[in-house]
């Protein structure tokens, strides 16, 4: 630097304005540790999104008293939302960044790049925290979400050293220190990024690793599980689940930097369209999306869409048991989707922007042949037929990794090797996905129903809206009471509600149906939901009647109790002895005991 120059630029840091840590790291750490480990490995973490994938890894450590395990964020990410309250979970020691950078550790694990990795005092391995290497960055910039740390103005690299548009994490841009690796380990998924890697890199060669894909191959162990996921879920028999997915960039489904900005007119339809007891709605949000803007702001955007039944997924610990979950994705060009078509699951784009993608990679390819969403046609159509004529493509499953069910022992020999030390007896395994809680779609949007009565039998349709293709001889309104706008409650036909039998605040099924008819005229019905497959409702004519489904029943409550609703109204009574009505929605036959209280 000459006497003209400016002085560097020094943005602090959150990390950086952070008490050091003295125990199990520091100055006089060996005072107070009660195990001195014989290796450290640090988790350098950039942002939520990059932090899953160490999460996936860290239980290739688990169990080794030999292992002292550390954690610090760069500080280099433009997404810091979320990184706090992910170390709170962990639980592990938190390294400030400045003092990570003076600690001796004997491997360093990074799931991005950004930040002065090349300045870590240990080995450095830097795996994916997508679907391989597939992005480009904007031209001029090589560190991803504002990774550098210096304003454009501030920035010191020369014209000759910039490319227009590396792809992230796979060239010389990204892997090289003065003309040098500085990655002791680059993780690689497929040959295929071996072989982009020879052509733009080829001085990262002898550091790369081919060792699979550990979040696939969590996915793959928990397919078995995929009934439970839908039971999580609320999905109930019959029904189909439409996860939309998200990456995100201003070209993304959620993004209006595209072409249009199709969403906020296409969710209402979404909840309009397709009939609540045929279709499950669920939200999967990329990370830098749900924290960049805040998930207060998310679900401000996305309140009408939940209240009509969208459940908006946890980015970091559930999203993957969705994929799994779902019967279709209407996405875009992230790694979600690409992961959703590995699996086999039907996907439908919404924005197939590829400016972003390397044209050579997996990803890109994909984008470019898989079918396209009309956001003006018939969504249910669409949907249906997606369903309809869906082969599995072969590309999507094998590029994804070239190691199916074996990074957990490809990984943990990789990060044992970089730390000269031998391998634990044990098998090496990744940590089986957790069952989400259970989530049940909570729809408090008034629904206009329809429906067609012969005899015993009801068939019905739900729907937040009036779809163009809408069926049903009979229409009535049914409203939640915690409805937004409470006149709404005022022109139901059906009023509905959940709660525990016993809740004192609403004084039970009995008292709660006979206030709602008393203060509501025009209701005919007041449905109280005590389970997942029954209520009570009160008639205007004072009849109380407790509805369950039989065996092989699995609809909403809520329905059961519009269908009775719509049976009564054409000439059905209930016999002492009760009965059974048939409701007929999702394809299926849903037999409901109707008895006196």
């Amino acid at each position: 630097m000459t006497s003209a120059d400016p002085p560097p630029i020094r943005v602090p840091t959150q990390a950086a304005t952070q008490v050091p840590l003295r125990v199990p790291v520091g100055a006089d750490a060996e005072r107070w540790v009660s195990r001195a480990a014989h290796r450290r490995v640090l988790l350098v973490v950039h942002n939520v999104t990059s932090a899953g994938r160490l999460l996936d890894v860290l239980p290739l450590f688990h169990d080794d008293f030999r292992v002292q395990l550390l954690v610090t964020s760069t500080g280099s990410s433009a997404f810091q939302g979320g990184i706090r309250e992910l170390f709170a979970e962990l639980e592990l020691p938190v390294v400030p960044w400045e003092q990570a950078l003076e600690t001796p550790v004997d491997l360093a694990v990074s799931a991005s790049f950004g930040g002065q990795l090349h300045a870590l005092r240990g080995k450095l391995t830097v795996l994916s925290h997508g679907v391989g290497y597939t992005k480009k960055l904007a031209a001029g910039c090589r560190m991803p979400d504002a990774g550098c740390r210096m304003p454009d103005a501030g920035c010191r690299m020369p014209d000759a050293g910039r490319v227009a548009e590396p792809t992230f994490g796979l060239s010389p841009e990204w892997l090289l220190a003065d003309g040098k690796p500085f990655v002791d380990g680059l993780v690689l998924s497929h040959p295929e990024q071996l072989e982009r890697l020879r052509r733009v890199c080829p001085e990262a060669e002898a550091a790369s690793v081919l060792a699979g894909d550990p979040c696939f191959d969590r996915m793959l162990a928990a397919r078995p599980h995929r009934e439970r996921f839908r039971r999580a879920l609320g999905v109930r028999r019959g029904q189909r689940l439409v996860v939309l997915n998200s990456t995100w960039n201003p070209e993304g489904f959620f993004g209006n930097g595209g072409d249009q900005d199709v969403l906020p007119s296409l969710l209402p339809r979404l909840t309009a369209d397709l009939p609540a007891d045929d279709y499950r709605l669920a939200a999967v949000l990329h990370p830098n999306i749900w924290y960049g803007h805040g998930p207060g702001q998310i679900r401000a955007w996305l309140d009408r869409a939940r209240r009509g039944g969208l459940t908006l997924i946890d980015p970091v610990h559930a999203w993957r048991q969705a994929l799994l979950a779902a019967d279709a994705v209407v996405g875009d060009f992230g790694a979600v989707s690409y992961y959703s078509a590995a699996l086999g699951t039907p996907v439908l784009l919404a924005s197939a922007a590829q400016d972003r993608l390397d044209p050579e990679a997996p990803l890109a390819a994909f984008v470019r042949d898989a079918p396209r969403l009309d956001p003006h046609g018939p969504l249910r159509d669409q949907v249906e037929e997606l369903l309809t004529r869906h082969r599995p493509a072969a590309d999507p499953a094998e590029f994804v990794s070239s190691a199916p069910g074996a990074s957990a022992a490809l990984l943990r020999r990789h990060f044992y090797a970089l730390m000269e030390l031998p391998e634990p007896e044990a098998p090496a395994l990744l940590e089986p996905l957790p069952l989400p809680p259970y989530t049940p779609a909570r729809r408090t949007a008034p629904l206009n129903v329809r429906t067609r009565v012969r005899g015993a039998e009801v068939r019905i349709e739900r729907t937040t809206g009036h779809p163009y293709d809408a069926v049903g001889e009979t229409t009535h309104l049914a409203v939640h009471e915690d409805t937004r706008d409470p006149g709404d409650l005022t022109h139901a036909d059906v009023i509905v509600r959940e709660g525990r039998p016993d809740d004192p605040r609403l004084g039970g099924p009995e008292e709660w149906t006979a206030e709602v008819l008393r203060r509501y005229p025009h209701c005919a019905l007041a449905a109280y939901v005590t389970g997942p497959d029954r209520c009570t409702v009160r008639t205007r004519g004072g009849e109380v009647l407790h509805l369950s489904a039989g065996p092989s029943a699995d609809a909403a409550p809520a329905a059961y109790a519009s269908a009775l609703y719509a049976w009564r109204a054409g000439g059905g009574t209930v016999p002492p002895g009760g009965t059974t009505l048939r409701v007929c929605a999702a394809g299926g036959v849903h037999p409901v005991t109707v008895a006196p209280a």
